[in-house]
């Protein structure tokens, strides 16, 4: 389930005027790409008056590629050239529509087609006369996120800009190990998919290149749907990717987000060991000590998003063992314990998954805190592990 909304309410402060971008960038055009398939997806091509670098952005999947419109016309206006594109299912993309599609089915179309696809914009994007191969950047939101990471990985990219979305161990890995590439981050507190100010501060915070930033929001929903609220944030990435391609880091914009503290960044680390014996570990430690501020400090939705990537590596002792950790810490969260159910069940263990799901629910009619939607999204889990695992009426 997701997790509760961990708001801090806060707003940004920039310690930078935004000036305007005074050159006058060529009229978009609209271009069409033919997949390996014959599938043709549809772009936007923003070019630039003098020849630069070049970014590809990949939008969230629940819009399309013109939610990127103000920052394409902000990175042309400062001689940075842009390809949008609407993945195939999107916009005015051909192929099945992706909200159609069954879950084996969109699981098919994210990790065996899309790569394909967006390496083929990747390519024309480098195509583009005026284009300078050797500085080219890419930026994505919500799903769009992993997607501009995994490109990284298979080609040379010099920045990456990401908005409120995830990536899995790989992809944090990649960011960790990746000392000469820059990351911008950012997302709002009122995140309608939950807290991913925290998630965004924790790939900033896995980040040593000094040139990395990370701006948080107090307002302004999803991913790219922040440059309605924040007509400023197009500006400062333009002036981020700027300094990053073309290596002038006197000009970086100054933002206000701050990476997490090294303690809990180490605990988060240990938590993502294989069999859970990092998670043991600091359960031990804070058996130890009599009290729960070491624990605590772990962010419930970052340990819960954990337990469930090691439910899907087929680590379920750990995954087990993670939830545990959650369920000790935050012993009041019904969204820990419907978790802790789905590892149990995943190891096996049927009966200690019908008990926390049972207990999920009863929290349920105590809590004043998590919104009505989140609360039957537990609910309707707990409720269904419950009438799967309950023994039959004799």
């Amino acid at each position: 389930m997701l997790l509760r909304g961990l708001v801090c309410g806060l707003t940004i402060t920039l310690g930078i005027g935004i000036t305007c971008l005074a050159q006058q960038a060529p009229v978009p055009r609209i271009v069409s790409l033919s997949a390996a398939d014959g599938t043709v997806l549809k772009g936007t091509y923003f070019g630039s008056q003098k020849p630069g670098p070049g970014v590809l952005l990949l939008h969230q999947c629940n819009q399309d590629r013109k939610l990127w419109d103000p920052l394409g016309e902000r990175l042309a206006a400062s001689g940075i050239n842009v390809l949008t594109l609407d993945y195939r299912g999107f916009g005015e993309s051909g192929g099945p529509r992706f909200d159609k599609l069954s879950p084996q089915e969109l699981n098919k179309m994210e990790t065996d087609i899309w790569p394909g696809d967006i390496d083929m914009a990747f390519r024309y994007l480098l195509s583009q006369p005026g284009v300078d191969r050797d500085r080219v950047g890419a930026g994505g939101a919500s799903c769009g996120v992993d997607n501009s990471i995994q490109l990284a990985r298979r080609h040379k990219v010099k920045a990456l800009m990401l908005l409120a979305g995830p990536t899995d161990r790989a992809g944090r890995d990649f960011l960790q190990s990746s000392k000469s590439l820059p990351i911008f981050t950012s997302a709002a507190d009122d995140d309608i998919f939950g807290p991913q100010n925290l998630r965004m501060q924790w790939l900033f915070s896995l980040s040593s290149n000094t040139a990395s930033r990370f701006a948080h929001y107090g307002t302004g929903g999803h991913g790219a749907e922040m440059f309605a609220v924040h007509k400023e944030l197009p500006d400062i990435i333009a002036k981020w990717f700027v300094a990053t391609l073309e290596n002038s880091p006197g000009s970086l914009p100054k933002t206000n987000g701050s990476p997490f503290e090294p303690p809990l960044l180490n605990d988060l680390t240990l938590v993502d060991q294989i069999g859970g014996v990092g998670a043991r570990q600091i359960a031990a430690a804070w058996t130890a000590q009599h009290s729960g501020p070491k624990l605590v400090l772990l962010p419930e939705f970052i340990v819960n998003l954990l337990g469930y990537e090691h439910i899907q590596l087929g680590d379920t002792k750990g995954a087990v063992e993670i939830m545990k950790l959650n369920a000790t810490a935050y012993p009041n969260s019904a969204n820990v314990y419907d978790s802790l159910s789905d590892a149990y069940l995943a190891d096996g263990q049927k009966d200690l998954a019908l008990e926390n799901a049972r207990k999920a629910v009863e929290l349920l009619k105590t809590d004043t805190v998590d919104p009505e939607q989140l609360k039957n999204g537990i609910r309707d889990s707990a409720e269904q592990k419950i009438k799967q695992l309950s023994p039959p009426n004799l």
